[in-house]
């Protein structure tokens, strides 16, 4: 096995990039995760449930962007992925 490993991307960050490439606008995070949560979705789960998801989805967006595949938008601008990102924000395809 050689030193270099082949990266690949979580299965969130392809989530994300498939419903950006497909958006006409810019999506949420929280749209993500409610839909990355849909298809997993148990009866017995609480109708929040889809919150569990939330962490990994904003973790593999800051991810996206610092990559420069998103972009994070923020007051109708584009923010910097490396700076602290408080409040709301919406991503889109690079």
């Amino acid at each position: 096995m050689s030193d270099e490993k082949k990266k690949t991307d979580d299965p969130i960050a392809i989530f994300i990039l498939g419903e950006l490439y497909g958006a006409e606008n810019a999506v949420s995070p929280d749209a993500l995760a409610r839909a990355y949560y849909k298809p997993r979705a148990k009866k017995e789960d609480r109708p929040d449930a889809w919150r569990k998801y939330l962490p990994a989805v904003r973790q593999q967006a800051l991810h996206l962007a610092r990559t420069g595949r998103i972009n994070i938008i923020r007051k109708g601008e584009v923010a910097d992925p490396n700076a602290p990102i408080k409040g709301l924000f919406k991503l889109v395809i690079a």
